[in-house]
Parts: C-alpha cells; sequence; structure tokens
C-alpha cells in the first residue's frame, strides 16, 4: 500500500453531480511518499514470487539487476508508469474496486505504454449484485492543462464508455493464466453472456501534476453530459519530475542495499 492519507492533504467535493478529489502533498511529506510510493513499485512490474525466486537463488545485486532491467529509463515512459501505479493503488486502496491483475508486468518493452484501458477496477458480484467496472484513464504531466482533460475524455467515452472488450479480455486471459478461473469466468459472463450497461460503469480520470488540478477537473466534470458516474482525481506533487527520478532511483537501492 501507498498509504496516501499519510503524505497528502485530501479535499472531496462534488461537481455537477460527479465527484471531484484533489491530494495535495506537503512538501514535509516528500521523502515518506518517495519511501512508500518505491516500495510498491517491484510488484506493478514483476510478481513477489519472481522477485523473491532471484533473491534466494542469486541474491539482491541480481534482483536489483533484474528490476533494472523491467523498470522504465525515460523520463516519459517513468512518468506514465507511475501515474498507472499510483493510479491502481488509488483503486485498491481508496475505492469499493479493485484491480485484479498489475498490467504493466506484461509490456512488451520497458519504454512502451501499452494499448487499451489504462487501468480497469472490478467490484466481483456479491449474491444478486452484478458484476461493476470502474473504467480508468491516467495522465502524468509535470503541468496539466485543458487538452489532457480533453484526450481523457475520449480515452473515456471510447467504446461507449464501457471498458473495451480488449481490455476484458486481457484481463480473464491473465486471470485464467494465475489460476484465478472464478474471477475470469465472472469477467467473461459479463463480457459475453449478460451484457455490460451504463448503470455498471464508473469512469475514473486520474491525474498525477506539479500544477494545482483542480479548476481543469472542475470544469471537464462541469462540461461532462453522459450518464456514466464520473471521478476525477488530481494527485499534485509539485516536485513532480524530481519525484518520479527519486522514486525510481529508490527502487534498485532498495535491493542493492
Amino acid at each position: 500500500m501507498v498509504s496516501f492519507d499519510e503524505w497528502c492533504e485530501v479535499e472531496e467535493e462534488t461537481v455537477n453531480g460527479h465527484s471531484l478529489n484533489t491530494l495535495l502533498m506537503p512538501e514535509d511529506r516528500f521523502t515518506v511518499a518517495c519511501e512508500l510510493v518505491a516500495a510498491v513499485v517491484p510488484e506493478h512490474f514483476a510478481s513477489p514470487e519472481r522477485i523473491s525466486h532471484i533473491l534466494d537463488r542469486l541474491g539482491k545485486p541480481k534482483a536489483a539487476a533484474y528490476l533494472r532491467e523491467k523498470l522504465p529509463r525515460t523520463p516519459s515512459a517513468r512518468s506514465g508508469d507511475l501515474g498507472e501505479i499510483l493510479a491502481t493503488q488509488y483503486i485498491d486502496e481508496r475505492t469499493e474496486y479493485t484491480t485484479p491483475i498489475n498490467r504493466l508486468r506484461w509490456k512488451d518493452h520497458r519504454e512502451m505504454a501499452m494499448r487499451g484501458d489504462d487501468v480497469i477496477g472490478i467490484a466481483f458480484p456479491e449474491g444478486d449484485t452484478p458484476i461493476k467496472f470502474i473504467k480508468t484513464e491516467v495522465k502524468s504531466r509535470a503541468k496539466l492543462s485543458t487538452a489532457v482533460v480533453q484526450e481523457a475524455r475520449l480515452g473515456l467515452d471510447y467504446c461507449d464508455g464501457l471498458p473495451s472488450p480488449h481490455a476484458l479480455t486481457f484481463i480473464s486471459d491473465r486471470l485464467h493464466e494465475m489460476g484465478q478461473d472464478g474471477l475470469a469466468d465472472h469477467i467473461e459472463c459479463a463480457q459475453l453472456q449478460d451484457g455490460i450497461t451504463e448503470e455498471q460503469v464508473q469512469h475514473l480520470f486520474f491525474t498525477f501534476c506539479g500544477n494545482a488540478p483542480g479548476a481543469f477537473l472542475n470544469a471537464g466534470l462541469e462540461r461532462y453530459a453522459g450518464r456514466i458516474r464520473q471521478n476525477a482525481v488530481g494527485l499534485r506533487i509539485v516536485e513532480h519530475q524530481e519525484f518520479i527520478r527519486l522514486v525510481f532511483e529508490k527502487v534498485v537501492a532498495n535491493y542493492e542495499s
């Protein structure tokens, strides 16, 4: 867990009937935030079992080398991946949904962004409750802008606002490979048999940025005229680029020390 409440000041409000949460990291929480975030990054690129196996067989230096080869190196790729990691953790820690896989483990190249919906959170059915989804677009920018918000809107509205079939198939295939057949079956039934309605879906626009996101997100929610419940989350870390750099450095350092 990255434990947002330990290093963020959270403001919650309702805009146009939708949810807007802004999270600001005070300067004196920078180190704590860096440590907590760095601690969860490895599991998004490799399973804990895989890392432990290398540690047990070859020791810390080789585990650090393995992770170094999995992690992106360019600032833009690191920014995008860390934004997706933070959004995934936010869904798991602060919503009713869960992200059943960490999809960055299946990147075909560490510098390339993955296609499809950025993150999909799922609330699996209990009793007569239908399966529910939160379709997520993630943007990590040193400076958030209106154009970035509009780009996210296009992504959320794709496939009539529903999770894309490609993304759902990807998740269910990975779950079957991991032996989570029951969870995969729920997704496949919704996708292939029962169908998914707007009432089963929420949207989340998660932005990780260095400037104040509130006005941009507020305007985006005010303009939305569709029927799907919207959630906007703006995580602001003023030292956006420096934070990203230090997090990835610490990920490797944690295994080298």
